[in-house]
Formats: structure tokens, sequence, C-alpha cells
């Protein structure tokens, strides 16, 4: 075997020993799915939009949009068409939300019952959205947890917002109003307190009013 033949052969092995510590699966762009979760650039980023472009003119890609796991910032990302990307072998386990401890969010797991600690942080916007009894599913990295994935949609009550009035359904006219976890949203003007709205988790916008 030529040296540079075993230099090539002991880098493959340090690869394959390193995407295995990490669990990581070399994919291409055609795997890429909303709520992978990707290794990019040196950073855990989970996928919340993608789409794939042909182009007229010029190569096929995929335009996603993406969210730092670590710190919550979103970007856009353009892949070429059947570029490698990296992609983490997550855990989904199935929890149900209990309360809130101060800047900490208790979930307890759903087979073993075993109570779950997550920080506010990991939690992020979708505090805005967590009442007691929901389930919702937690991203593990090994023992990490990286995210929360709630449902898409979620219906909430109304606590304060005022009056609404039977029959006003101006076009495009909102008042704010504040739903039972805190979180304030634009809703129409025949909304009153105590209604109960369905929520859309992705945007924090208002789809409907509960029947």
């Amino acid at each position: 075997m030529m040296w540079r033949e075993f230099v090539n052969l002991n880098s493959y092995w340090q690869s394959v020993n390193y995407c295995e510590k990490l669990r990581i699966i070399l994919g291409t762009t055609a795997e890429i799915r909303n709520n992978a979760v990707l290794l990019h650039k040196g950073k855990r980023m989970k996928v919340l939009e993608f789409q794939h472009v042909k182009p007229g003119k010029g190569g096929a890609f995929v335009r996603t949009k993406l969210k730092d796991i670590q710190t919550g910032k979103i970007i856009d990302e353009t892949f070429n068409a059947g570029a490698r990307i990296e992609i983490i072998r997550v855990e989904v386990k199935p929890m149900q939300y209990l309360y809130n401890d101060g800047d900490f969010f208790i979930f307890m797991d759903n087979k073993t019952y075993d109570q779950i600690t997550v920080s506010e942080s990991t939690i992020n916007r979708g505090k805005d959205f967590l009442v007691a009894g929901m389930n919702v599913d937690l991203l593990f990295d090994g023992q990490e947890i990286l995210d929360i994935r709630i449902p898409a949609h979620v219906v909430l009550q109304v606590t304060d917002t005022e009056p609404g009035f039977k029959g006003n359904t101006a076009t495009g006219a909102t008042k704010p109003a504040t739903l039972e976890t805190g979180f304030i949203i634009q809703v129409p003007l025949f909304v009153s307190s105590d209604d109960k709205i369905k929520i859309d988790t992705r945007t924090g916008q208002y789809i409907e009013r509960a029947k």
C-alpha cells in the first residue's frame, strides 16, 4: 500500500469515528426534512423550512431556513442540489408539560413517568404556547436536550382583551389579547375574554376562534 493510500485510509477512519461519536449521518440535500437537525458550519441547526428549486437556467438548489439550536438565531441558507450534508441522528421522546418553576420547565416522560427539567433558553418561543397537560416532543442528542417540538396548532384561552362585539368583522382590524400563557397576540375585534382561539405556533398568529 502506498503512503498516500495509507494516509487517506487513516483520515477516512478518523472521519468515521468522529461521525459515530457525534451520531452523525452523512447524506445529501435530498434527505433534508423539516425539524431535521444538521451539523452545519460547526453548529447544530434545526431545519424550519426547505424548498427544492429548479431554475430555468443553472443548477438546481435547496433553499432552507435554519435555526441555530444554541443561540436561537434563524438564518437563510442555500445548498446546491445533491451537496453532502451532515445530519445529526436525534432521539425524539414524547413528554407531557407539567409546570413552570422560574427559569425552568418541568416535563414528564410519558413512558417512564420520570420528570425532566428544561431551561427556558432551550424552550425559547415554545414557552408562549405551553399549558399544563400539553403533550410535546423533546429532541435529544445523547443526554443533551436540543429542542422542543410543539404542535403546529394549539388552542389557548384569552384572559384579557377589550370587549368584543358580535358582528364586528371589520376586515383587517385587530386588537391585542393576552392569552393564558401570558403571550400577547393580535386578534379580530369580535374576540372576547374567555374565548378560546386556535394559534399557529410557527408564526405566533391567530387562526380562528375555537368552537
